[in-house]
């Protein structure tokens, strides 16, 4: 049994859910956070182990970890969400909206191709000091000014370090709000959903020390990665924070009296997209979100969400109106695969 006792509820019917995430503690995860509703109705909602590599802080209910790439999940968000009110068309040139970024190339590179990696603009390719490196205004504009690595549009590549500054530059140029500041005002305080893209100090003793591997850790534990609000991994929230978002996505985009998107605007946004690899393997994304289906043949039909760097990942199953999150602070987890297994089984019964 862990020296750091699992807090938190499940309803009847889902306790094998408790039962695997006690497990994973008990077989030497550090700290996580598992949390699940059901067409709008939690059913799960647990914490326990360590915030800290020491083993000196408990894990509490509100403790934030950093998310990783599942934050591109909530920029796509945010990017949808501008669609339902009329205000972003996917399929217009970026630079519509942005511009500066209609040069080098990238004069006819659309939002649809930036949602679905076919940008070409993996990095900047124009320098800029080394010391800028988390400052939005220096790499959008390094970006805005970059060619394209490819004919935007003809090839599928992961962009995991441009697509936050990619589609959170459209988003703060069509807004005036800053990606985490429209993320924050639009999604997560309308749903009480806790997950912040970017924060100041006065949440870092919320924060969980992120542990593992330092190449995979990268700069999480740092003050200057929290403020970033790069939209690509530098995020932190509550697994309760990622389940909420996808709780209002999986039943039609409602969540508690709160509208979030339209649900033929949630509809477009899951379309599966014609792509292909570098590799020349079909792609697996819609409109900024990973068909999860795909990746993980176990998942039903139609789930979406994003996954994060060491094992994070939020999750919306339509077909079930399941919304699910999971964060953990020791990378390499494979735990939220056990804990979706006993939820479905639980659903099942």
């Amino acid at each position: 049994m862990t020296d750091a006792p699992v807090q938190g509820m499940v309803e009847a019917g889902f306790e094998p859910v408790a039962d695997s995430f006690v497990r994973g503690l008990e077989k030497g995860e550090l700290g996580a956070a598992v949390s699940a509703y059901v067409d709008g109705r939690k059913v799960v909602d647990l914490w326990g182990g360590w915030a800290d590599g020491a083993r000196t802080r408990r894990w509490r209910r509100d403790t934030i970890a950093c998310t990783y790439s599942a934050v591109k999940g909530m920029t796509a968000t945010c990017a949808h969400h501008l669609v339902d009110l009329g205000r972003l068309d996917v399929d217009e040139p970026v630079a519509t909206y942005w511009p500066e970024f209609g040069q080098a190339g990238k004069e006819n590179l659309t939002m649809r191709m930036g949602l679905t990696h076919q940008a070409g603009v993996l990095r900047a390719t124009v320098p800029f000091p080394p010391a800028k490196r988390w400052d939005w205004d220096a790499v959008t504009d390094a970006l805005a000014r970059s060619s394209p690595a490819w004919e935007p549009g003809t090839r599928h590549e992961y962009h995991g370090g441009s697509f936050g500054y990619l589609v959170g530059g459209v988003v703060h140029r069509i807004d005036g709000r800053s990606l985490g500041t429209y993320f924050r005002e639009e999604i997560a305080e309308p749903l009480g959903a806790d997950y912040l893209i970017d924060f100041g100090p006065e949440h870092d003793h919320r924060c969980a020390e992120m542990t593992g591997p330092a190449d995979m850790v990268g700069g999480a534990n740092t003050r200057e990665w929290r403020a970033a609000g790069d939209g690509a991994a530098t995020a932190f929230g509550t697994a309760d924070g990622l389940a909420r978002v996808y709780a209002a996505l999986a039943r039609g985009g409602e969540l508690d009296g709160v509208r979030l998107l339209r649900p033929e605007t949630i509809g477009a946004a899951i379309q599966e997209q014609p792509l292909v690899r570098r590799d020349g393997v079909a792609g697996d994304f819609s409109l900024g979100y990973q068909l999860l289906s795909k990746i993980y043949p176990a998942l039903p039909v139609g789930t979406f969400g994003h996954t994060g760097l060491g094992g994070a990942i939020g999750l919306a199953d339509p077909a079930t109106r399941l919304g699910f999150g999971y964060v953990m602070n020791q990378m390499g987890s494979n735990g939220a695969a056990h804990l979706l297994g006993a939820i479905y089984r639980s659903l099942a019964a």
